[in-house]
């Protein structure tokens, strides 16, 4: 409240509202240093699409499902802008013939009008909610299955090339292909079967344009990641490991005996037919591999409010943001990270930095290492990595987090290879070299000037490294000789070679 009693307008809290054909969702984020903070999420499985008879009639139950979830957002919605909040509605809503029904109560219980956007719009706002949340330079191809429609989309940097909105969704295959509750083979041929044919209505075209990366958007693509994850595995979704994810789901028999590691309660019911689709696109797109993507249509929604971070580097724009909200002196994050490039270019061919987006992920974690200051200095690495490890971070993906976090926490003091071990994507060898060159250049850096870094050179013999200083510049710095020489102590307790001339 102000000073006269009135509701303060919170000019810099955005919400966007997804009306889902399986659940509706509300983002709510506020502005932060240059970039959005999440301040509140909602979903409600609402299931919009099983209402939806064969003529297309919304049935009042699913209607009143509906209505009773955005009774729960109103609430929140009060004190926001008009201008910052929108609502948009996707497939069912296209498809229902009475929608007009069913958007004046929701209207009026928001007191907000929404918008119910055509299937390419909504194939557009997903491919751009991906763009302004994950890191790629190259073609990329989309996917996103919602509860009843799946959207595929090619595109490079914030640009989309080719969309499609296809007829074919979590909801309404449970409800043809899995009526009955059964996880037979027969019923999982047929979902297969279907999207295939469903598919090949756009996939020469798609083809014919290729892709680099692939990502998913969907809940579907996140249980399938979870359950790889769960059962020790990287998070790279192949075709293979789909399949065997069939056979486990076909093990199980019946819907109420699905029981899978890593798949979550709420997920189980729109499982298998999300499972069906998403075999289905690999077949016939040949898709190799796929990972989650960071964000998608709410994403979308939200970054066309906000042009001032719209179409800037989506991992540049994060670590900024990082450095601006945790206080990082940023002079020196830089002077580190142009010393760790300074290493790095004398040995990424010999030690194939460049993989992995090891450079990209050096760079990251030598302007992050103070990250922790904000809370203490003894133990201000860990303090580091546990915000990384908890931290919302548009342009990384989850095993590029986990390679930051690991950096950050190794970057002095005692070495934890276990830490370092914990790698789902890049390898455990990169991640060591990573953290050797970064823990030099902090103590390099040390003395927090340009002008008195030293000409180093570094080179590897192996795993065995050695650093050479200019002649009598460690009898002129005695604090840095004594840095250097308990840093070769450390890697030596980690087993790792380092020799000082």
């Amino acid at each position: 409240m102000d000073s006269a009693g009135k509701p303060t307008q919170h000019n810099d809290i955005y919400a966007v509202i997804d009306l889902g054909s399986n659940s509706f969702h509300m983002l709510m984020v506020k502005v932060v240093g240059g970039s959005v903070q999440v301040i509140g999420r909602v979903k409600r499985k609402v299931r919009l699409a099983a209402g939806l008879n064969d003529s297309l009639v919304l049935s009042k139950q699913a209607m009143t499902r509906g209505w009773e979830c955005l009774a729960l957002f109103a609430e929140r919605l009060q004190d926001i802008p008009s201008a910052n909040i929108r609502i948009v509605g996707t497939a069912t809503l296209r498809l229902a013939r009475n929608v007009k029904t069913f958007l004046a109560e929701a209207e009026a219980i928001l007191g907000q009008p929404i918008q119910v956007i055509s299937g390419e719009e909504e194939a557009r706002i997903i491919y751009l909610g991906v763009a302004h949340t994950s890191n790629c330079d190259s073609n990329r191809l989309v996917i996103d299955i919602g509860g009843a429609s799946t959207e595929i989309i090619v595109g490079q940097g914030f640009q989309p090339m080719l969309l499609s909105s296809l007829n074919m969704g979590c909801v309404t295959f449970l409800e043809r292909y899995f009526e009955n509750n059964e996880l037979s083979e027969a019923n999982f041929n047929a979902a297969i079967a279907a999207a295939e044919q469903e598919i090949r209505t756009v996939s020469d075209q798609y083809l014919q344009q290729g892709w680099q990366n692939a990502v998913g958007a969907s809940g579907t693509v996140q249980a399938m990641q979870e359950i790889l994850v769960g059962q020790g595995k990287d998070e790279v979704i192949t075709l293979p490991r789909l399949e065997a994810i069939m056979q486990q789901a076909l093990a199980c028999g019946h819907m109420d005996q699905l029981n899978l590691p890593g798949l979550a309660q709420e997920r189980k019911q729109v499982f298998p037919s999300g499972l069906a689709i998403l075999i289905a696109l690999f077949r016939v797109l040949n898709i190799s591999g796929m990972t989650l993507s960071g964000g998608a249509l709410r994403e979308g929604v939200l970054y066309s409010m906000l042009p001032q971070l719209q179409h800037q580097d989506v991992r540049a724009r994060t670590m900024q943001s990082m450095m601006v909200r945790y206080y990082i002196d940023q002079q020196h994050a830089e002077r580190v990270a142009d010393m760790a490039a300074t290493l790095a270019s004398q040995l990424h061919q010999q030690w194939n930095l460049a993989s992995f987006e090891g450079l990209a992920m050096l760079r990251s974690g030598a302007l992050l290492h103070e990250l922790g200051l904000l809370i203490e200095y003894k133990n201000h690495h860990h303090h580091g990595a546990y915000i990384i490890s908890h931290a919302e971070l548009p342009g990384f993906t989850r095993a590029q987090q986990q390679l930051l976090m690991a950096l950050v926490y190794n970057h002095r003091a005692d070495i934890h290879k276990e830490i370092l071990s914990k790698q789902t994507m890049t390898s455990v060898l990169l991640a060591v070299r990573l953290t050797r060159l970064l823990r030099l250049s902090v103590i390099l850096s040390m003395r927090r000037r340009y002008e008195v870094l030293p000409e180093v050179q570094i080179t590897a013999q192996a795993e065995a490294l050695t650093l050479t200083l200019p002649e009598g510049w460690l009898d002129h710095h005695p604090l840095m000789r004594a840095e250097l020489e308990q840093e070769v102590e450390y890697q030596q307790q980690a087993g790792w070679q380092l020799s000082i001339e």
